[in-house]
């Protein structure tokens, strides 16, 4: 096999912040395939890691409490650095699909859209359950995306 045929499939998930769903996409994507997939996640406005989204992917065995959030821009230098670019860009969430930077070399761009966690207001129980839901959505999608992949 060439090294090329060995190669992970290096994806960036923006959402505007980096602090929830991109966050859970990068998790769920490097846990559910991360052998054939190099996952990473960026926003536009980065801000702290969402403790819902932290709560809501524990409940998985999924630890994101020491992830941090961090710009599209940094993301693609990380790469760029090591002679890498990203092999597809998804967008998780309609303010970053509108905004989100031109990414070099990008074969592919996908644009998803999840509800924000953290926009949402009530109780904290209630919360936590529509964070849940968009976990459960986001790993759908993910699911979806990497069986159309072989």
């Amino acid at each position: 096999m060439t090294p090329d045929a060995m190669r992970k499939t290096r994806v960036l998930f923006v959402c505007g912040q980096n602090s929830a769903r991109s966050q859970m996409a990068e998790a769920l994507l490097d846990h559910l395939a991360g052998d054939r997939f190099e996952a990473h996640s960026a926003g536009l406005e980065p801000a702290p890691v969402n403790p819902l989204a932290v709560a809501v992917m524990a409940e998985r065995g999924i630890d994101i409490s020491a992830k941090r959030s961090k710009l599209v821009g940094e993301a693609v230098a990380e790469l760029a650095a090591r002679g890498e670019t990203f092999d597809a860009v998804i967008t998780v969430c309609s303010k970053a699909a509108g905004r989100c930077p031109f990414v070099p070399g990008v074969a592919v761009t996908e644009r998803w859209s999840f509800d924000d966690p953290g926009a949402m207001d009530g109780p904290e129980a209630e919360r936590l359950a529509r964070t849940r839901a968009v976990r459960d959505d986001i790993e759908a999608a993910i699911r979806a995306w990497v069986s159309g992949r072989g």
